[in-house]
This record gives C-alpha cells, sequence and structure tokens, in this order.
C-alpha cells in the first residue's frame, strides 16, 4: 500500500512538472548541439545531378558521395530523394564497373544509393514538385516527395553545369531558372513546408541563381561554387592530378563539391557549423569565389542540423581541407575539351578509337567556334557592331538580379536554341549575353529576325 501510495506521488509529480514547463519551452533535439535546442524534427535531402554522358562522371560521383555522408549521419532512405541519369555505374567507358568513386583510389560512394529520379526523369517539373511535395504532378520516378514539416529541416544538393540564370538538366532545352527555383521556394515555405533550408550549388556562376533574389526572411541559407560571373572547376582530372588512373579519362569531383564532402569526411558534425565549413570550403575552392546567400543566422547552426550526426574516426582536425588544392583544376566549360583530348592522346596510334576521338574532339571545336560566331554575330545585327560586346558581356552590380524580365529571358534563350541549336556546358557562358538583349529591350520579334539570319542556312553543329 505505502509503496503503491509513493509510485502515485512520484507519477502525480512528473505530470506537475511538465504543465509547469514555460509556455515557449521547446523540447531539446538531443542529436543536435546544445545551443540548437529546438523541437524535433526530420532531416530531409534533395540530391540533384543535373546531367548525364560519362564525360561528366563526376557529377553523379559527387551527389553519391553526399547520400554516404547523409547516411552516415543517420537519415533514412525514406527521407533522401535522390536525381541522377544513372548512366555512369555501368557506362562501357567506366574501369570499374557498378563502382563509382569521387577521388583518387577512393572507395565506392555508390553502392546502396537509391535511384528516385533516373533517366528522363531527372527534369525540371519534377524537382519542384519534389521539393513542393506534390506527388500528383511527377512524371515517372519512384513518387518520393518532400514530405517535411513545419519542424523539419531540409538540405538541397545541386551539381551540375550552370550559367547566368540557370542550372541544366540532362534533356537539351531543359532548364532549372533562378527566379523559378525561387517562386517554388517560398511556396514551400508558405506552406510552412521547413522549419529551415540550405542549400550547396555546385555549378558555373551559381551565384546568379540567387543574388539579389532570395530574399532573408525565409530561413534559407545558401553556398555556391561560384559567385554569378565566373566558372566552377572539375577536380581529380586525369593529366592533371597524377593520382588519377588514366583508363578513367575524366573528372572525378568539382573542387567546391569535394571541399565540403572531404571536410564532412573527417569532421564531427555536431561540433562544426555551417559557417565554419563555409570558411573552410572557400580557402580550399582557390579558383572560384565560394559565396553564401540568404538567411545569414543559420550560419552558426551546426551541420548535425541538415546532415545528421557522424563523428570522424580521425577527429576533427581539417588543417589538410582548409588549404588550397595543389592538383590542377579544370574549368567545367572545358570538362568536356580535356575529356576528349584526353581520350585522344591514349587512344592507339591508327586505332578505330583513335580516328572516333579525334573525329569528337574535332565535333567539340567546331561546335564551340559555331556557338561563338553565332551569339556574336547576333549581337551585332542587334546592337551594331562597335556596341555588341559591350551590351554583350555587361556585368550588372551584385545584389541586381541578372535581369528585369524573366519571361523575356526564357522567351529569346528557347528561340536562340531554336535557331542556332542547343546551348552546351561550353554555350551556356552566353546566357548573360541573352539576359542583356532583354535588359536593353531586345523584342521576341527582333531576336527571331537576328537568329533566323545568323543561323537559317548553317547546320547546327
Amino acid at each position: 500500500m505505502a509503496c503503491g501510495a509513493l509510485l502515485f506521488v512520484a507519477l502525480l509529480s512528473l505530470i506537475v512538472g511538465s504543465w509547469c514547463l514555460p509556455e515557449n519551452a521547446e523540447l531539446k533535439d538531443f542529436g543536435g548541439p546544445p545551443s540548437n535546442t529546438e523541437k524535433k524534427g526530420n532531416r530531409w535531402a534533395v540530391l540533384v545531378a543535373g546531367s548525364n554522358e560519362y564525360y561528366n562522371y563526376r557529377h553523379q560521383a559527387d551527389i553519391c558521395h553526399a547520400y554516404q555522408i547523409l547516411k552516415k549521419g543517420g537519415l533514412k532512405d525514406e527521407n533522401i530523394i535522390v536525381f541522377m541519369y544513372d548512366d555512369i555505374a555501368y557506362n562501357p567507358e567506366n574501369p570499374r564497373k557498378g563502382v563509382i568513386i569521387n577521388k583518387p583510389n577512393g572507395r565506392d560512394v555508390y553502392k546502396g544509393v537509391p535511384k528516385d529520379y533516373t533517366g528522363t526523369d531527372v527534369n525540371s517539373n519534377n524537382f519542384y514538385n519534389v521539393i513542393l511535395g506534390n506527388k500528383s504532378a511527377l512524371t515517372g520516378g519512384s513518387g518520393k516527395v518532400l514530405r517535411s514539416g513545419p519542424n523539419d529541416h531540409v538540405f538541397i544538393y545541386y551539381a551540375d553545369h550552370g550559367s547566368a540564370g540557370l542550372l541544366a538538366m540532362p534533356t537539351d532545352g531543359d532548364y532549372v531558372y533562378a527566379k523559378d527555383l525561387i517562386r517554388v521556394l517560398k511556396k514551400k515555405h508558405a506552406s510552412r513546408g521547413f522549419k529551415s533550408m540550405v542549400l550547396y550549388v555546385e555549378a558555373c556562376e551559381s551565384g546568379s541563381m540567387f543574388d539579389g533574389i532570395l530574399p532573408r526572411n525565409l530561413n534559407i541559407y545558401a553556398t555556391t561554387a561560384a559567385n554569378p560571373e565566373e566558372s566552377s572547376y572539375g577536380m581529380y582530372c586525369p593529366g592533371e592530378d597524377p593520382r588519377v588512373a588514366e583508363e578513367y579519362g575524366t573528372c572525378l569531383g568539382d573542387l567546391y563539391s569535394i571541399s565540403w564532402m572531404e571536410d564532412c569526411d573527417i569532421s564531427d558534425s555536431r561540433e562544426e557549423t555551417l559557417q565554419q565549413q563555409y570558411e573552410r570550403v572557400r580557402r580550399r575552392t582557390n579558383k572560384s569565389h565560394v559565396m553564401q546567400y540568404g538567411d545569414m543566422s543559420r550560419r552558426q547552426q551546426f551541420l548535425v542540423t541538415y546532415m545528421g550526426g557522424y563523428l570522424s574516426k580521425r577527429g576533427t582536425s581539417t588543417s589538410n581541407i582548409s588549404s588550397p588544392l595543389i592538383s590542377r583544376a579544370v574549368n567545367q566549360r572545358d570538362t568536356k575539351l580535356h575529356y576528349f583530348q584526353h581520350k585522344l592522346g591514349r587512344a592507339p596510334t591508327g586505332s578505330q578509337e583513335e580516328l572516333e576521338a579525334r573525329k569528337q574532339l574535332l565535333d567539340e571545336i567546331a561546335h564551340r567556334k559555331h556557338v561563338d560566331d553565332s551569339i556574336h554575330k547576333i549581337g551585332e545585327l542587334l546592337f551594331g557592331r562597335r556596341e555588341s560586346s559591350n551590351m554583350l558581356m555587361k556585368v550588372w552590380p551584385r545584389g541586381q538580379p541578372l535581369v528585369d524580365n524573366w519571361d523575356c529571358f526564357k522567351k529569346l534563350l528557347k528561340i536562340y536554341e531554336k535557331y542556332c541549336g542547343h546551348f552546351s556546358a561550353y554555350g551556356m557562358k552566353y546566357t548573360r549575353a541573352i539576359a542583356n538583349m532583354c535588359n536593353a529591350g531586345i523584342t521576341a520579334e527582333k531576336m527571331v529576325v537576328a537568329s533566323d539570319q545568323t543561323c537559317s542556312k548553317k547546320p547546327h553543329v
């Protein structure tokens, strides 16, 4: 009887104690650091490799590596959504079938990666609707979407080619436009679809995806591999890094991406903040300017908030991560050219392989010349020879959006591609010129005339 009375008193004290919590007290998430005492929510991630073909090996390698980091951190597959064309692991050119590595002599990062959206299901429509949790609007794929709620933390990582105002997708003519991405993020925020969000973007001119258009009041923090007007760089490339086996023939990673992921590989996510990682990645990424945008208060959050809790066996020493890389990096605009040059160089003299590699290299050179010539010719027709270069290459001050009228930007870009052929990773460097045409008041009608006059009688190389 006495024992029963004591038990009752103990239970009553626990109940009363819970009633006496302050009104705004929040439950501590013991998976995070003491300073991040938040209502317990879930971690979600969307990983996107927006390219295909073997010469773009590095983008899918980056995404697979990111998946392994999140899995080590305790995220469940149901909370990790992966976009990758999946044409690399078993590609005839891959010297290790079924294996993808992200650095020389690296471990397999492909094993276990979910194939949520592959092939042509890797597209902008699915990407937007996955973020919005709009399952009914998907076209193909696993059907997995972000079912995140108001207490959840979301991490989005995108690795691909990019240019002023857009990120590429594997299908020609399909792009993730900066304005559309921001619209989707605003909509997700308005629906209380997350508590906080972090985006890491690996692409040329990736800063233009957020500069002047990502509001600071959305609880979103973003970092990019490059500022709005410069390229990002491929890393661990054959011929540039002696540790890369020649048979790979292509870059294994990207400079910004391997910097943040190799930092994760040797760090304690419970002790390192987003700001600390940004500084380490910024110092190591010595070919471009790593940028940050959005809600800067998020920088003080620990990586565990988004990537889960992992502790490196090697401790938290990051001296080798904070220093610039010694190996030579390759401009992302030139990685395809580098790939064909290397392929030709290692082909046996007089072989069919040599003939094919030489043709591929010459075709790539011809394509680059076609893009250069057509853009410059269109510029001269629209602005005159004297003013053309200044108008096409004009860069707006930092903090201003790339273009005033995004609908015009999309329309003129589509007109160019209709008459002159789709932009390649190299040709995408001219999307700023398209934006400047819109900012100068060039109409769709004028663009049609100039594009037709420039390209209608020329083959689209």
